[in-house]
């Protein structure tokens, strides 16, 4: 936003109220939210659940371009690769404006069928410049056939004001904690793919070595009650809080009280969660997926295979015995929005080569996907 003249728009699909997909929570968005000083426009395109989705890139293509042409943008930066990202590219190509895609996480780690997977190749071939926010990520959207010489990880950031080392026993009296509880936190959707009945077995095995351990959970999602209920069914019961939805101060306030912050899930992209706890200067056990191998060394953390409660009960162990350097780890990895920023801005002005000036260089459209 410092060196480009910015307009955001959120395509989003919309299904019929009496045709409503199963796999996952389907919540309309609020239409009057926009980012601060940040034009914003959100774009429904028709699409029925798993029957569309063939062409739900082609009919978010249709919904985007008459926006586009408005606008007349020098390029199109698109969060998501299928269908948003196809739908970038589709309009990139009609006109004539370079497009770069980047990807997320599950737009490549989880891909639902074999018409996606093509649709997604096909915008990888054609999109400009391919970024993604973990190396992981960029290894798989160049096997799915992004060039090589046109892919960059870069990796996500976090709010350095925000996230930043604090005293422990402070945060932990501003939350009603014990001082003497060994605390661990997560932070994230509350789902079975976050590793989190992994993390419960895992707690449940230290108690009887840890009689103080603790476990807080920030964040929300159906599977709390799953694993409310095996929590009292064991002896962990009273040790485990769920504190449910957080701003980011109050995340921040969780993190500087946790002795460990844990994250075991089954598949990341890049986690703003690790991210934030490294700012914090708080070790981190997680799990060996995705972009998390990228953030975290032995100095900072701990890893894990993803689904061995016994390993992971193992490494949460000794993170809890190890005395933790917390200035080396928030100095290793203290990255903030605006060198993510600068790193983006670098890859659209290599894409927009030859059509640069010195000056702020002129319009971006940049497309979140949903």
């Amino acid at each position: 936003q410092r060196w480009m003249d910015i307009e955001v728009l959120c395509p989003l699909a919309r299904y019929p109220s009496y045709l409503q997909p199963r796999t996952f929570t389907y919540v309309r968005p609020d239409p009057s939210y926009s980012p601060p000083d940040l034009r914003t426009r959100y774009i429904l395109y028709p699409a029925l659940p798993l029957l569309s989705r063939p062409i739900n890139g082609a009919m978010c293509a249709r919904q985007v371009l008459p926006h586009l042409k408005r606008f007349k943008p020098d390029a199109i930066l698109n969060y998501g690769i299928y269908p948003e990202g196809y739908a970038a590219v589709s309009a990139g190509r009609d006109l004539g404006i370079p497009v770069i895609l980047c990807a997320i996480g599950s737009d490549l780690n989880r891909i639902p069928d074999a018409i996606s997977e093509r649709m997604t190749r096909r915008a990888l071939r054609r999109a400009s410049f391919v970024l993604a926010v973990s190396r992981q990520l960029q290894d798989q959207a160049i096997r799915f056939g992004a060039a090589r010489e046109r892919t960059r990880a870069v990796f996500n950031g976090c709010d350095t004001s925000v996230f930043s080392p604090g005293d422990r026993l402070q945060a932990r009296t501003q939350l009603g904690i014990d001082p003497d509880v060994q605390l661990i936190v997560f932070v994230g959707r509350i789902a079975p793919t976050k590793g989190l009945s992994e993390l419960l077995d895992a707690c449940i095995s230290l108690l009887p070595s840890h009689r103080k351990l603790t476990l807080a959970c920030v964040g929300e999602g159906a599977f709390r009650e799953t694993l409310e209920r095996r929590a009292f069914d064991s002896e962990f019961g009273r040790r485990i809080s769920f504190v449910g939805p957080c701003d980011s101060q109050q995340v921040a306030r969780w993190l500087r009280a946790c002795d460990v912050f844990c994250l075991p899930s089954y598949a990341e992209g890049c986690s703003n969660a690790v991210i934030e706890a490294l700012s914090c200067g708080r070790p981190v056990v997680a799990t060996d997926v995705g972009g998390i191998p990228d953030l975290i060394d032995s100095d900072s953390g701990i890893l894990v295979p993803p689904r061995e409660s016994a390993a992971l009960a193992e490494a949460l162990r000794c993170a809890l015995q190890r005395a933790w350097d917390e200035t080396s780890i928030s100095c290793k990895f203290r990255r903030g929005w605006d060198r993510v920023a600068a790193e983006t801005y670098e890859v659209c002005l290599t894409a927009m080569a030859g059509r640069t000036p010195a000056a702020p260089p002129g319009h971006m459209f940049a497309q979140q996907g949903a």
